[in-house]
């Protein structure tokens, strides 16, 4: 792919309690790979050792450019088994987006079926602009239901690098993102690729899964890491 990967929005700092470097070191690092815009996504409640609510109500008082890099502040809410998010709206009212995903510490898979639904009840939040890492068996989605409801409620699915790093622990990933992908061009559904960093180091290293996208001919207009203002418009963000 041609395309360069101007932004990064799915990352996590020491404050999610598994992962390796400062907000500041992580700016650092986009920097030094030449990225534009950094989003950082702490866990929210119901992963192990994350941030209490009130980390979210204080975002304001980090600087928005660090290091020449414009910075965004997310999240990544867990999915829970009724359908709902594990961060209460007057703390996802403070984010410039949210990113959902279903995580085994804190769910039990309830088949594909269900599984979709619950996913797709917390995509129909105003914030939610973004599904992490949707490509794993071991909670399976039916994606010939989730790529229009995606569509439909202005949300773009991850192509998650860290996959590509992780696939023995991932069931049936890479045709599960050859189903979604080929969907996602048949619904003009916009894709998000992610690096989902969790050390400075791996900032913006999305070079696998760009690599398995080209593979299977994935029309690169649907990625949304090329612009920043085409990132901005699609989750509305206003400075």
């Amino acid at each position: 792919m041609n395309k360069s990967m101007v932004l990064d929005i799915h990352t996590h700092t020491i404050a999610s309690g598994h992962a390796y470097g400062t907000i500041r070191e992580m700016a650092q690092a986009a920097r030094d790979k030449q990225l534009k815009l950094l989003g950082i996504s702490e866990h929210a409640p119901g992963i192990p050792g994350t941030v209490e609510s009130i980390y979210f109500s204080c975002l304001y008082l980090v600087p928005r450019t660090l290091y020449d890099v414009e910075i965004l502040h997310g999240c990544e809410i867990n999915v829970l088994n009724d359908g709902t998010l594990s961060l209460e709206q007057k703390y996802i009212d403070r984010l410039d987006y949210a990113i959902v995903g279903i995580h085994q510490q804190c769910y039990q898979d309830a088949g594909r079926k269900k599984n979709t639904e619950n996913l797709i009840s917390c995509m129909k939040n105003e914030k939610v602009f973004f599904v992490s890492h949707p490509d794993d068996d071991h909670t399976p989605l039916d994606y010939e239901v989730l790529v229009p409801a995606a569509k439909e409620y202005h949300v773009a699915l991850e192509v998650n690098d860290n996959t590509f790093r992780r696939i023995s622990k991932r069931l049936n990933c890479l045709e599960n993102y050859k189903t979604m992908l080929s969907l996602c061009m048949e619904y003009n559904t916009p894709v998000i690729v992610s690096s989902d960093a969790h050390d400075p180091s791996w900032v913006g290293e999305v070079s696998r899964a760009l690599a398995f996208m080209e593979e299977i001919g994935f029309d690169e207009n649907l990625i949304l890491n090329t612009d920043v203002q085409k990132l901005k418009e699609f989750i509305r963000y206003q400075n």
